[in-house]
């Protein structure tokens, strides 16, 4: 996606949660972000990135990754550990930036995902790229992934044995990429992975920890499609996201 295009879905979600301002950043200065639930403050946008020449070490080392992530695929694809496999068209493994600052992680795919084998692909993954735009990112900049492999009938709740079955592909997946921040897109992804019953809501605003990296928990894309008033503190979160990933890179 081109500038021109990002400026403008930046503007249009801006439009759609309500803002009445428009935050700007600069190399020169960057406005405070705030936690989630706070209305004070700027956004802190991306800085156009540095064009960095890839070192032979680093290149061997995306090469790597995604070796092993393609290994995963293959994995997934003959897995037969729950009766998933059996009603699923295509498993979805994940997709993206093998060397990903941000890891997304949903709770399983849907009907558009069964028949592409792409995660996020229907509805409320364009809604996602949409938020992503206004973020200044796009697919190739991020990673995204489910707890599950394989589409639930009818789009019901992973049951505690299927997810049991899929965490191992999640861990190598996560132990594979090393993102700076892990993003839970709801309530079932991140009950999954902090082994929490604790609600949604009071998991979100704080930073957690999984596996030695940040973690943070925001609403799934589909439930700002069923209830709009999601979209402002989800715009929250994405915001804190921004700004934990911020203070990750300039930990080295």
């Amino acid at each position: 996606m081109d500038e021109i295009n990002k400026k403008i879905e930046y503007l249009r979600y801006l439009r759609d949660i309500g803002e009445t301002e428009i935050p700007l950043s600069s190399s020169a200065e960057i406005g405070k972000t705030n936690a989630p639930n706070s209305t004070e403050g700027n956004i802190e946008m991306n800085e156009p990135n540095e064009e960095k020449k890839p070192t032979g070490s680093d290149l061997e080392s995306v090469d790597r990754k995604r070796k092993i992530l393609g290994e995963i695929v293959g994995e997934v694809s003959r897995c037969t550990k729950c009766q998933l496999h059996k009603s699923r068209t295509n498993p979805v493994s994940g997709a993206g930036n093998p060397s990903a600052d941000i890891m997304f992680i949903g709770e399983a795919p849907g009907a558009e995902e069964d028949k592409q084998g792409i995660p996020f692909v229907g509805r409320a993954g364009k809604l996602l790229d949409k938020i992503l735009a206004a973020c200044e990112l796009t697919r190739d900049d991020i990673y995204i992934t489910n707890i599950l492999k394989c589409r639930p009938p009818k789009n019901r709740d992973p049951l505690p044995a299927e997810r049991t079955a899929c965490m191992p592909y999640l861990l190598a997946q996560i132990d594979t990429i090393k993102p700076k921040v892990i993003c839970c897109l709801g309530r079932i992804a991140a009950q999954s992975i902090l082994q929490t019953k604790i609600p949604l809501g009071k998991l979100r605003g704080q930073v957690h920890r999984f596996r030695g990296t940040s973690l943070i928990v925001t609403y799934h894309p589909a439930a700002i499609l069923r209830n709009e008033n999601f979209k402002r503190p989800t715009w929250e979160d994405f915001k804190f996201l921004l700004k934990i990933v911020k203070e990750q890179k300039a930990k080295g």
